[in-house]
Parts: structure tokens; C-alpha cells; sequence
């Protein structure tokens, strides 16, 4: 990958580079962020709103510990058992756009413990600078909160436990510094009060982070706007266009907005306009349902049922309650059957819940790639560059992927661990 030339006004006149940041989620207002950091100014457009994507309504970890590829092999053999359960977190549609089956036979691929290894090795630089780049936020005028907890994985069997220990020794041979505890049940009611008396077992993940992804993305928009950049909502990008001035981003019904050069950061998405400039890595999206409920029971930090692939994440009065891997195109309505799913499946996991009382459903698009790795750097047309791809790992690494990010386009020099990220691979 030849590295591209440092980011410089083009604009006769102009004394300072303008980006425009395609996508108000949280990777693509990080990266206006530190572009701003670094002194240029930003323009962020959003068809919707801020964190109107997977942003908004997700379980909010930043947890570099578990921030890993999802093709590990045990995800294969889950998977295809999954698939004959109606309440299965997993949901494939039985007809399959060509698209989503040629992701499907890649990723069925990549399911073996050499690949998931190899890639594996590019998230661990990410991974270690997930927590400083929120400190670094934090210090600098991002207000919202972001709490800091161990995460509790909690199993109805003592037994179930084996599988994410043996997950975890994997990710520590990576060289990710994990601190976890094997804990009795009553050691998890100890800590998270709410746990049902089912739970035999609980894992303590120590070290981890968690937000309200939909408040802490809207401090970041604010940020944003302090430091004098401009979000605009409702436009909708059509097409990228080259010319004498910059790249024009022409929108539906409005007037074009230019700039020195464009970073897309659509999520799932990103295919629509990122396929022209030369990125033709298969992303699906991987939408994940989410909603409220009032709990009288203490969850003061994180749980995750990764039997049943439940997460749950305190949010005030409330408890938010996730889970869910649906392969659907992302504009796709809301399905309140995977709603009932989650329920039928949580209910027997805590106490102190009134599930009757659900608020805030929400789905929202995960970008799922082929191949388990962001894509993040610029693509084969000159100031156009990309930034997603993350899966379920959004949150955790936004903020890390708009730092480097910013610094590669600002220097012209691709930071070490963008160098596997290339979204023309």
C-alpha cells in the first residue's frame, strides 16, 4: 500500500484542510475529533442522526479484553446448531441474498484456530490504546461518563465456564493483558445482585469500561461542535465526485458540500459508497436488538450470559438488555420476534426485572466483514478514505480508530496498526 500525501488545504485561498466525515456514529465523530485535534476543520454529515446506527443502542463496553475476531472456530459449530433453535441469537433468513451467502462460505472459512490467530494479532494494538483514547477525549471536553467496572459473565452450569477460559487463554498467547476470576454463584450475587439463583459461575473480567453509547456519542457530537465543526443531519450522500477544488459530496436534494478530502464512516452501509473507490472486502451487517427495562434488583457493572448470548449493562433506574445476530439488510424494519427471543431467553437469568415494562427497542446494523478485520485507511481513489468494519467492537475501538486515523491522513504516514486494516486488501 503506497501511503498518500499528507492532508493540505486544496481550496485556492484556504489556510486550513476541510474533511468531510460521511456518518455521525461514534467511529466516524472520533475521527473528526482528533482531525480537529490536529487542526483540521471537519464537516460531518449523517442521512438520520447522531448515533442513529449501531451508536445508539448497543450494550456501550469498551472492553479491550474481549474485543476479538468473531470467527473463532466454537462460533462455527454454535452457529450451525443454532440455526434449527427459533429463540437462537443467531438468525440467518432462509432465502440468502448472493451477497450474504458468498460472506457466509468466506467466514465459514476463516473459522479455524490458525486464521482467527492471524487476525487476532491485528487487534491487539488497537486493543492497547482502546482506553487511553477515551481518557484522551475525557481530558480534553467530552463530558458524558464512561464508567469504570469489571465486566460479569455469568453460567447457569459450572461447567459452561471451560469454553471462555479456554477463549481467554487464547486471547492472553495474543499478548492482550486479561485479568479474569473464576467466581462462584454466590460469589456473582455477592457483586451483581440481580443474578438469578440459577447461576452456578461467573468469570470477572477486571479492567474494562462502560457507557451509554447513545449519550456519551451525542457529548462527542457536541465536542465536535465546540471546537467549531459542522454537523448536518438529513443528508444523504448519493455519490462522491472529483474535481478541481476537492471532492464534492453531491446529496439527495440539497447542495453539495465540498471538501479537501471525504472519510466514509457508514457502518454497515459502507458498501453503498464505498464499493466505487475500490473496496470490495464483503461487509454484511449483523443487526443487534436492544431495549430498557426497569430493575429493582443491583447490577452495578456489566453482565454477559455468553451461553445464551445475553448482555446486559446498568443505565440508571434501568437495565439494558442485548443480544441478537440477525443477518439482515440494515434498513430493515424491527422484527419484535427476536424481541420476545430475548426476553424468553433473559428471564430465567435475573431478578428484580419488570419485562413487561420495555422501553427504547431498538435494532441497529453491525459491520460485519468477511474476514473479521476493520477497514480503516484510504482507498484506491486519491482523498477518499474509509473507516469501519469493527463488528461488535465499535464502541471499544471508535475512538481508537479515529486517533490513527487522523494522524495518517494529517502525516501522510500509515500508523503500525493501520497497516492490516487497509480497506483495499
Amino acid at each position: 500500500m503506497t501511503s498518500p500525501a499528507a492532508l493540505r488545504p486544496t481550496s485556492p485561498g484556504a489556510t486550513e484542510a476541510h474533511v468531510v466525515i460521511v456518518g455521525a456514529g461514534i467511529v466516524g465523530l472520533s475521527t473528526a475529533w482528533f482531525l480537529q485535534e490536529r487542526g483540521v476543520r471537519v464537516t460531518v454529515l449523517d442521512r438520520t442522526g447522531v448515533a442513529a446506527g449501531a451508536s445508539w443502542g448497543n450494550a456501550g463496553w469498551i472492553s479491550p479484553g474481549m474485543s476479538i475476531p468473531l470467527s473463532e472456530p466454537s462460533v462455527l459449530r454454535y452457529g450451525l446448531k443454532a440455526l434449527t433453535d427459533p429463540d437462537s441469537p443467531l438468525f440467518v433468513p432462509v432465502r440468502l441474498e448472493r451477497e450474504l451467502v458468498g460472506f457466509m462460505l468466506g467466514f465459514a472459512r476463516r473459522c479455524t484456530i490458525g486464521q482467527w490467530r492471524k487476525a487476532m494479532q491485528h487487534f491487539v494494538p488497537m486493543n492497547g490504546i482502546a482506553i487511553e483514547s477515551y481518557d484522551h477525549l475525557a481530558a480534553k471536553g467530552v463530558v458524558a461518563p464512561v464508567h469504570d467496572a469489571p465486566l460479569m459473565a455469568a453460567f447457569l452450569a459450572e461447567a459452561d465456564t471451560v469454553g471462555l477460559e479456554h477463549e481467554f487463554d487464547l486471547i492472553r498467547e495474543a499478548g492482550v493483558d486479561l485479568v479474569a476470576d473464576l467466581v462462584s454463584g454466590e460469589e456473582v450475587r455477592a457483586e451483581v445482585p440481580a443474578v438469578s439463583h440459577e447461576v452456578e459461575a461467573g468469570i470477572r473480567i477486571r479492567g474494562q469500561r462502560y457507557i451509554n453509547p447513545g449519550e456519551y456519542v451525542e457529548s462527542l457530537a457536541q465536542a465536535v461542535r465546540d471546537r467549531g465543526g459542522e454537523i448536518i443531519l438529513g443528508a444523504d450522500v448519493k455519490r462522491l465526485r472529483q474535481g478541481p477544488g476537492g471532492i464534492a459530496c453531491e446529496l439527495v436534494g440539497r447542495e453539495p458540500v465540498r471538501a479537501d478530502q471525504v472519510v466514509l464512516a457508514t457502518g454497515a452501509w459502507l458498501p453503498q459508497l464505498a464499493r466505487e473507490t475500490g473496496v470490495k472486502t464483503i461487509l454484511v451487517g449483523g443487526r443487534g436488538y436492544s431495549f430498557s427495562v426497569p430493575i429493582t434488583s443491583e447490577v452495578p457493572m456489566p453482565v454477559y450470559f455468553p451461553v445464551q448470548r445475553v448482555a446486559c449493562t446498568p443505565l440508571g433506574e434501568r437495565l439494558r438488555v442485548g443480544g441478537t445476530m440477525e443477518f439482515r439488510g440494515p434498513d430493515e424494519p424491527l422484527y419484535p420476534q427476536r424481541v420476545d427471543a430475548i426476553v424468553r431467553t433473559a428471564r430465567p437469568l435475573l431478578s428484580g426485572v419488570d419485562w413487561d415494562d420495555r422501553q427504547d427497542t431498538w435494532v441497529g446494523a453491525r459491520p460485519v466483514t468477511v474476514d473479521n478485520l476493520p477497514l480503516v485507511g484510504p482507498t484506491k481513489v486519491p482523498g477518499v478514505w474509509v473507516a469501519g468494519g469493527h463488528g461488535m467492537w465499535g464502541v471499544t475501538l471508535g475512538p481508537a480508530t479515529g486517533k490513527l486515523l487522523a494522524e495518517y491522513m494529517v502525516s501522510g504516514r500509515c500508523p503500525e496498526p493501520l497497516k492490516a486494516l487497509d480497506p483495499t486488501r
